[in-house]
């Protein structure tokens, strides 16, 4: 809060200083219409002061923008850590007070275990963005089939969030697709789109996933949702780290904004592009992945 004040003041006093500057230069200008040299001399500093006074504005906008995500962020991480710890600590205090039946205990050691995976989740997230970041970081390259990369993940995602097997649709293509990449980072990709599309679709999530070729040498991967939607202002913006979609059903799903950046730095380390599509807000969003195939 006090980063954010001193953030407002710095802008406040910043336009007040352009607006002052050109004030006092227009009237100076007014008055030595005759003297050219000093006139010239003053549209110049004049310039100067105004473009230094735009970049400051710009440097301090743009600090409390980030100043806004990174707390978004930590009040996620914060979320998603003491939650299911809150959660796991009750269940072992019942187990700890109580005589339960043994369906019973069994029941709390799964929930228990679902929460564990929840803070790994969360854990691996950070650790996944922070190392993505380092471009020298050697990749373990192999040939991966895309079909089975895709059931994998999909496979993954039911097991975690108990769902039906209609909740994703998938039908490999006829003929094999593979790329040249890093096995573990690709299943990263996939594990973090199709949770995505899980989480901001709802209480009847429907996932549609399809795996074609574009041309001869690109391989493309579409996952669709009938989720919340993306305002087209924002569909760039998803894919910056801590950003987060400012709308109450984006704000329902919790999460620590990194999984897209993640996404976005993985495939582009491999070669790719990916990229967002969405009519708007309740509209569904599709996520297009593009990899050089073998």
């Amino acid at each position: 809060m006090r980063r954010r004040k001193t953030a407002i003041f710095f802008l406040v006093l910043g336009i007040s200083l352009s607006i002052l500057a050109v004030a006092l230069n227009i009237g100076w200008i007014l008055l030595n219409l005759r003297e050219v040299a000093m006139l010239i001399f003053g549209v110049v500093f004049f310039a100067l002061i105004i473009t230094g006074l735009i970049l400051n504005t710009i440097f301090l906008v743009r600090e409390i923008r980030r100043n806004e995500q990174h707390d978004a962020f930590l009040n996620a991480v914060t979320h998603e850590l003491k939650t299911p710890i809150a959660s796991i600590k009750l269940y072992l205090e019942t187990l700890k007070s109580r005589d339960l039946e043994r369906a019973k205990r069994n029941e709390f050691y799964d929930i228990m275990l679902a929460d564990n995976a929840r803070l790994l989740g969360t854990v691996e997230q950070v650790l996944q963005a922070s190392s993505a970041r380092e471009k020298q970081r050697q990749m373990n390259l192999a040939e991966v089939d895309l079909s089975e990369l895709i059931n994998d993940a999909i496979r993954t995602i039911r097991e975690r969030r108990h769902l039906d097997e209609e909740v994703f649709r998938f039908s490999p293509p006829s003929e094999k697709i593979s790329v040249l990449g890093d096995l573990d980072e690709l299943q990263t990709v996939m594990g973090n789109l199709l949770d995505n599309a899980v989480k901001y679709s709802g209480e009847d999530p429907k996932i549609s996933v399809r795996l074609k070729l574009s041309g001869t040498r690109t391989a493309e991967i579409y996952v669709r949702d009938n989720g919340v939607g993306i305002p087209r202002g924002d569909l760039k913006r998803v894919f910056k780290r801590f950003y987060r979609v400012p709308n109450a059903a984006a704000d329902a799903a919790k999460g620590t904004g990194l999984g897209l950046a993640i996404v976005r730095s993985i495939v582009e380390k491999h070669g790719g592009r990916v990229k967002a599509e969405s009519r708007g807000l309740g509209k569904g969003t599709t996520f297009v992945v593009q990899l050089p195939r073998v």
